[in-house]
Formats: structure tokens, C-alpha cells, sequence
């Protein structure tokens, strides 16, 4: 993932603090039911890493396999590959079969690139049809959906936005990332599209990445946490990051929040493992949780937790 992807020499100097949690954030989440236990799902961008072979993936698996051994490590993936290609009830069907062998298991798929940044939300019905017609394969594995929206993808475009996500179906939970600038920088954009979300009952994507800061936005319209993560390359600054999301995500969980979706990302993906295992290490200690670790495959010792 290249996205806010900033040189060594920037890392050193970055001020990598979260946010404040605005107001908006902590009357979505005492506004919301907190009958139920904290739902936290962690998961990784693709199963298909050749790096993780011999890592995560036993020696000689086959492409074909690597979802298999994936849903033996993490109980949730963000799931790019529908973001490149609207799949058939078919194939999506054999991905649910797969994941089956882990009760706890939620696929979050990605809305096709063809919607967000070909045809940017407009005459998109069709293609939006065979992406839910798909996607409704997953059946009890089905998580979030997640809208993406292009770099260039401005807060002129907002009618576009509302009117696309008031068609949607309202029975899947759907999150948004924003990546234009001016959604940030400008408080009447922010605040305009947020309070949106909010009315639609629609989900805000926080993307934590180094050289994207204002991206960090904590606002939730949602009593609901979808954190796309962007590490680089197990720097030391990577664990503090993590650590502080951790304790952020603690103090969410007081004021009412309801499900934490955490994905890890790298640029050099073939540590996301690692360190998708110390987030899932840290959360189960810090709220009492027992998400299964991700196991690692020592040559000499054969198999432990990092």
C-alpha cells in the first residue's frame, strides 16, 4: 500500500499523537446501545502474499490454498479483490466454504473500482446490483462493505455521494473512506459529510497512514470503528502507533462502542503479520479479550506466537 507513504528521514520527525475524540464522536457512541459486548475483528488487506509461505502459510502451499491457511490466522479480511473485479455468487461461494473452518469469520469487501472511480457513483446501478448479487454469497461471513472513494474524489462531489448511498440496501453496514484533502481542511465539507454518514447510518473508514495525518479524522457517525492501519515496515514507531490505538480504542469501548474492525496494512506487506499479531496481542490484554493470535512458523522450532 503506497498511500501517505513518506520517507525514513520524515518518519523521524512526524508527530504521529491521535486526535482528540471530537464531541461528534462521543454523542454517536453514548447515543448508542451498549447492551452487547464489544465486537473486535483484525484482519489483513489480501490472503494472497507469497512472503507469508514459510512465515504464516506452511512450506510449499499453493496459491490456491492461501485462503485457507488465512482463515487459520485472523478472523476478518478487507477483502481488495472485489475491488478489482465483481465476483459471482459462484466463486464468492467457494471463499465463504473456505472460511467456514473459523466460526468467527468476516469477510469486508471492497465496492468495485468500476462504482467508486470509473463511473464516481453516477449511472453506477447496474454494476452495483452484480456487486451486492455477489457479495450476498458470503451469507453468515459477510461483514461491513467498504466504499473507497479516489484521491480526487472532492466535497463538490457530495451530492453524488448522498444520493448513491440513500439507494443502497440498509440491512449490510456499509463505512466510507474520504481521501480528498479538502474534506479535512475545510469544516463545512467535514462537517456536512459526516453529519450525512450519520442521518444514513453510514460508517466512516479512519485510515491511519504517515504522511496523511488529517486522514486520522476520529469522527464516527456510527457506534461502529473501521481502522485501516498503514505501518512501515515494523519501524519502532509502528508499535507506539499501535499501542496508542489500543488505548484509544479502550476508552471508545466506555463511551459506547459497539464493533472495532482493524486492518493491518503495510508497504512492504509481508510484515503485516507481525504486526497485526501485536494488535491482537495488546487488545486481548487491554480489554480482557481472547482473539486468536496469528501462529508463526519457527524452521528450527516449529510453531510459536511472536
Amino acid at each position: 500500500m503506497e498511500f501517505g507513504r513518506i520517507s525514513p528521514e520524515e518518519l523521524a520527525v512526524t508527530d504521529f499523537t491521535l486526535p482528540a475524540t471530537p464531541s461528534f464522536t462521543i454523542d454517536t457512541l453514548k447515543q448508542a446501545d451498549s447492551a452487547d459486548e464489544l465486537k473486535v475483528h483484525v484482519g489483513c488487506a489480501k490472503w494472497g502474499r507469497k512472503e507469508w509461505v514459510g512465515k504464516i502459510y506452511p512450506p510449499k502451499t499453493k496459491d490456491a490454498n492461501f485462503l485457507d491457511e488465512y482463515v487459520k490466522h485472523f478472523n476478518a479480511i478487507e477483502l481488495n479483490a472485489t475491488f478489482y473485479q465483481v465476483y459471482g455468487p459462484s466463486t464468492i461461494s467457494k471463499w465463504k466454504q473456505k472460511a467456514d473452518a473459523n466460526p468467527e469469520f468476516k469477510f469486508c469487501p471492497k465496492f468495485s473500482q468500476s462504482i467508486s472511480h470509473i463511473r464516481r457513483l453516477k449511472n453506477a446501478e447496474d454494476i452495483t446490483t452484480s456487486y451486492y448479487e455477489g457479495i450476498a454469497a458470503f451469507e453468515d461471513t459477510l461483514g461491513p462493505l467498504f466504499l473507497q472513494l479516489s484521491d480526487n474524489f472532492n466535497p463538490k462531489s457530495l451530492p453524488e455521494l448522498t444520493a448513491y448511498l440513500e439507494h443502497l440496501p440498509t440491512d449490510v453496514p456499509v463505512f466510507v473512506e474520504l481521501r480528498h484533502k479538502a474534506w479535512f481542511a475545510e469544516s463545512e465539507y467535514r462537517e456536512a459529510a459526516f453529519n450525512m454518514f450519520k442521518r444514513l447510518n453510514i460508517g466512516a473508514v479512519i485510515t491511519d497512514a504517515s504522511g496523511r495525518r488529517d486522514c486520522v479524522h476520529m469522527m464516527l457517525p456510527t457506534p461502529h470503528a473501521f481502522i485501516r492501519f498503514v505501518g512501515n515496515s515494523l519501524h519502532p514507531t509502528d508499535y507506539i502507533r499501535c499501542d496508542e490505538w489500543v488505548e484509544r480504542i479502550a476508552e471508545w469501548r466506555e463511551l459506547g462502542l459497539r464493533s472495532v474492525w482493524f486492518f493491518m496494512h503495510q508497504h512492504d506487506e509481508r510484515y503485516s503479520p507481525e504486526l497485526a499479531d501485536y494488535v491482537i496481542e495488546k487488545l486481548n490484554k487491554k480489554l480482557n479479550l481472547s482473539i486468536h493470535r496469528p501462529q508463526f512458523i519457527d524452521r528450527d522450532k516449529g510453531l510459536f506466537n511472536f
